[in-house]
């Protein structure tokens, strides 16, 4: 590991404060605890071009998500002609590029549908965390919010078929990341401040089983936290934060590769695996609680139309599952029961987030979809963006913003206009 100690500009993070009112921060991918949902009230549900509040070009190409803290927007993008890794930090005001900090790359094989910048970074309130991947190496690293390195940390080589994809988390003032590949694997998690290894826990390895889930927590009612991972390998599997320990694991959840993420929903965790030949399905489990010597239970499948890149959503009780092939299914949560499953058209490898009681999910075209949330399905509107995207929107400050393969658009945040009083008596 290179560690590069900076103590006038590390700050320890309970120092950091955000100002009293401000609104929600975008900090991993698909947002708090990676629900996917969104606290923003002026989006609109239709839109052209002319209504962004602005469109900058990216250098080179990227399929990862933006994130957000303050007046900041971070995200990575790689040239593969110049052989460069960047991470970007963008103005949230105007879109100006406030810093680039280029990494070179080695090139090698993947996946036709990936990038070498897919992997969506992690921020706080002092840097932001990112990873980057080849043959050789797995590094994650550190900048401040001025684009300075703080640390950087190579976990080994990074062995898979397609290349990179995973994406770290913050949690407890740890960096998390499911380093799980063909090659050694592991979950690791190393202290924010310094890069140093605070555990790491071994994971078992077959072959063209990568994983792609970004993991998130799981807060029991009468319970401790616990870190949730997904993989083929492992199925659902349950982590202490504090010390990497499995404290449960539901080994038989898959029988494929996991891409899609983890989410809660409610007294249940969901999740997806698939293959590019067919064969999704989204499991529910009920977790386990290892003090009581309960192991975890599966509650129900849905098969017919899931998932297998794109990651669910629950709200009010409803679980959204928006399938790669444009099929979008309303089930009730706790019990499985489908209560719709209509198409909208189109091929998704982006995910869907709420906003305002409505769906957004970018198709590989580049159009937004844009749908009710709600016990009846209808399709609202379906906005051109005219660009390859394979991103999930992030939704902070009431705004949402979308990384094109070459762009980054910030769109929403302005006040509906009011209307004009009528005549008296009308």
């Amino acid at each position: 590991m290179k560690t590069l100690t900076r103590l006038c500009v590390v700050l320890p993070l309970c120092l950091v404060s955000v100002p009293e009112g401000q609104a929600q921060e975008w900090t991993r991918f698909r947002g708090p605890n990676g629900a996917g949902i969104g606290d923003a009230k002026a989006i609109p549900t239709q839109w052209a071009e002319g209504d962004f509040n602005w469109k900058t070009a990216l250098p080179g190409v990227g399929h990862s998500s933006p994130v957000l803290w303050g007046d900041k927007v971070f995200v990575t993008s790689a040239d593969d002609k110049r052989m460069q890794f960047a991470v970007l930090c963008l103005k949230v005001s105007d879109g100006s590029v406030l810093w680039q900090k280029e990494f070179p790359f080695t090139p090698h094989r993947k996946h036709a549908n990936n990038a070498f910048a897919t992997s969506t970074p992690t921020v706080d309130a002092g840097h932001v965390y990112v990873t980057r991947t080849e043959p050789a190496h797995n590094f994650l690293f550190a900048l401040d919010h001025g684009g300075e390195l703080v640390w950087e940390k190579d976990l080994g080589p990074y062995l898979t078929q397609h290349s990179g994809g995973p994406s770290p988390i913050l949690h407890d003032g740890m960096v998390i990341l499911a380093n799980e590949q063909d090659g050694e694997s592991s979950l690791i998690a190393v202290d924010a401040r310094t890069g140093e290894t605070r555990w790491k826990t071994p994971r078992q390895t077959a072959p063209s089983s990568a994983a792609y889930s970004t993991p998130c927590v799981h807060q029991p009612k009468d319970g401790k936290a616990a870190l949730i991972f997904n993989s083929e390998v492992h199925g659902i599997t349950a982590v202490a934060p504090d010390s990497g320990k499995v404290l449960w694991e539901f080994a038989g959840a898959f029988d494929k590769r996991s891409v899609s993420s983890p989410i809660i929903a409610g007294d249940l965790i969901i999740g997806s695996c698939g293959s590019g030949g067919g064969g999704n399905f989204v499991v529910a489990v009920r977790p386990g609680d290892a003090a009581a010597g309960k192991k975890p239970e599966r509650a129900y499948e849905v098969r017919r139309s899931a998932p297998y890149v794109p990651t669910s959503v629950f709200v009010d009780g409803r679980l959204f599952l928006w399938s790669d092939g444009g099929v979008v299914s309303c089930v009730n949560a706790s019990s499985g029961e489908v209560k719709w499953q209509e198409r909208v058209g189109g091929n998704f490898f982006s995910s869907p987030v709420w906003v305002d009681g409505r769906l957004f999910c970018v198709s590989r075209t580049g159009e937004v979809a844009v749908i009710s949330a709600s016990d009846k399905f209808e399709v609202l509107a379906r906005n051109p963006l005219n660009e390859l995207t394979h991103s999930t929107p992030a939704v902070a400050g009431g705004r949402m913003y979308i990384h094109t393969s070459q762009h980054l658009i910030s769109m929403g945040g302005k006040a509906k206009p009011a209307q004009k009083p009528g005549p008296s008596g009308t």
